[in-house]
């Protein structure tokens, strides 16, 4: 199981990496492996700004489908808009070429409550 420890983890099993006042969020190597194959990537909220814990989209898979929530506030700046045609890439690379939306963060505070990679371990049993 890949756990990068320079990346923050929520308990909805996404990463984020911190890049100033912008994250980039994406689900992690666990999610995606008990999703199974990835068929699609659904982000309807580009531009829009939502509190923490909201859906910012949705992935589906062949058993079922998924919703995405945002860690921390913010601004959704940019899609992957490589995974419309390729979603699968979340499978196969869901720390590098399978990341979802970048987000201009409204409240830098709450990134302090996002796990590290040893805590997201804990959660996962890993």
């Amino acid at each position: 199981m890949n756990i990068p420890s320079d990346l923050k983890y929520t308990k909805d099993h996404e990463w984020i990496k911190i890049e100033g006042d912008q994250i980039t969020v994406g689900i992690t190597d666990f999610a995606q492996s008990e999703l199974g194959d990835i068929v699609y990537v659904e982000v309807e909220t580009l531009d829009e700004t939502l509190e923490a814990e909201e859906v910012f989209g949705t992935v589906e898979a062949v058993k079922t489908v998924s919703d995405l929530f945002l860690p921390v506030s913010g601004e959704i700046v940019a899609f992957n808009e490589a995974l419309e045609n390729e979603p699968e890439k979340v499978n196969s690379d869901p720390y590098g070429e399978g990341w979802m939306v970048k987000v201009k963060v409204t409240d830098a505070s709450q990134l302090e409550g996002l796990m590290s990679a040893d805590d997201y371990k804990a959660l996962i049993g890993a």
